[in-house]
């Protein structure tokens, strides 16, 4: 049955589908077809430009993951070595949280901007979290 019904398309449908299209002999004709004429013309047009996207496809360059990238893109680079020092004893609350995958805005405070580091890289990275015991 199913067969039957995709013999039927490709050798009657199909070959049906294609005579009546309105294609014209040279490029120029393309000019001269009415808005019902490009109509008939869209499906084909569409597959075609399907097939021809499947085919360049792998030619196509590849999109570089951020993990292969730099880890720290803006943060103070104009210095050679970005170090930051917090002194345990001024932290005003009982937790902290900082910074360890570099795309805070609020560097070294963390901003949560790990969560879409880690949806775009597929890494795992979170906030070191200081905790402060209350006596």
């Amino acid at each position: 049955m199913v067969l039957e019904t995709i013999a039927r398309i490709i050798k009657i449908q199909l070959p049906a589908y294609l005579k009546r299209l309105p294609l014209p002999e040279s490029i120029t004709g393309f000019a001269k077809l009415t808005v019902s004429e490009w109509l008939r013309l869209l499906p084909l047009l569409g597959v075609l430009a399907l097939l021809g996207y499947l085919m360049i496809r792998p030619f196509l360059p590849k999109k570089r993951l951020q993990k292969d990238s730099l880890i720290n893109l803006k943060i103070q680079k104009e210095n050679p070595k970005v170090v930051n020092e917090i002194d345990i004893e001024d932290l005003k609350s009982t937790n902290a949280c900082y910074c360890r995958c570099w795309r805070s805005k609020t560097f070294p405070v963390c901003d949560k901007s790990h969560i879409k580091h880690n949806e775009l890289t597929g890494d795992n990275v979170g906030p070191l979290i200081l905790k402060k015991k209350v006596l």
